[in-house]
Parts: structure tokens; C-alpha cells; sequence
């Protein structure tokens, strides 16, 4: 699916920024900050200014099309990948990684039977990558 359904799909009207925006985040699975949004696509669009990345991420989130991530408490990361999935950051590298959901976990039948409607989870795991862990780098 090109990022202009995509957007469609989501009852957002395209716009050639919203388009790049949104391209961006499909196809890099980094879960960048608005910096690096900006950083990256104001080469291909020079008149694209941070406040457009920061409002166009926003109306994704609103509208489900992307994830704002606070696992970082500094910098919010976002996540154009919707399906329930956790996160993991290594504390060395500062990584941010999709990992899947442990089973055990994901089931909200508890609080529906306390009559609870969940509508989101948020799964934020930290620690040290396997690369990292490789290489022998600890964070001291």
C-alpha cells in the first residue's frame, strides 16, 4: 500500500507533505523523532518546517495512522507501524526496536470483566540489545 492510500485509508487528506511524512514512516522502521523527520525530508522538500512535521505527526496519531512513542522520556519517537506491538530500547545504543507482544500479556480480559474498554496498550521494555551485548558494551 503507497502512503497516499494509506493516508486514504485513514480518512486523512494527502497533501505532498503528508504524503513524504508518512512514506518516511513506513519505510523506515526507526521510529524517528520530529528532527529526523525534518532532517531527512527537508533535502527533497526545502519549505518543510518542523511545526508541519510536528502537526502532521500529531494528526496521525489522532487519527490511528501512526504511534507516538514516550519510551524515551526526552524525545517522543513515532511509530508508523499501528498493529499491537511492544517496544524495546537499548540503554546503550538508544535503539528502539519492534519486539511482539508476549502472549501472557496482551489479554485484557481482565478489565473487561471489571468493565473496563481498553483501546490501547503500551508495552516499553528496556535493557541491552543483542548487538550490544555482543560487542560486550555495557551502559556504566
Amino acid at each position: 500500500m503507497t502512503a497516499y492510500e494509506y493516508l486514504l485509508s485513514y480518512h486523512i487528506k494527502p497533501s505532498v507533505q503528508r504524503i513524504a511524512i508518512m512514506d518516511y514512516l513506513l519505510n523506515h522502521k526507526t521510529h524517528p523523532c520530529i528532527d529526523e523527520i525534518h532532517t531527512a525530508l527537508c533535502k527533497e522538500i526545502p519549505t518543510l518546517s518542523k511545526t508541519t512535521v510536528y502537526n502532521t505527526l500529531k494528526l496521525f496519531v489522532e487519527h490511528g495512522a501512526a504511534k507516538m512513542l514516550t519510551i524515551d522520556e526526552k524525545n517522543a519517537c513515532f511509530d508508523g507501524d499501528v498493529h499491537p506491538h511492544a517496544h524495546f530500547q537499548c540503554k546503550v545504543c538508544n535503539k528502539i526496536y519492534d519486539v511482539e507482544i508476549p502472549q501472557n500479556l496482551s489479554e485484557a480480559e481482565p478489565f473487561r470483566k471489571e468493565g473496563f474498554i481498553v483501546e490501547e496498550v503500551h508495552q516499553y521494555y528496556k535493557g541491552i540489545c543483542p548487538e550490544c551485548a555482543e560487542k560486550g558494551l555495557m551502559n556504566n
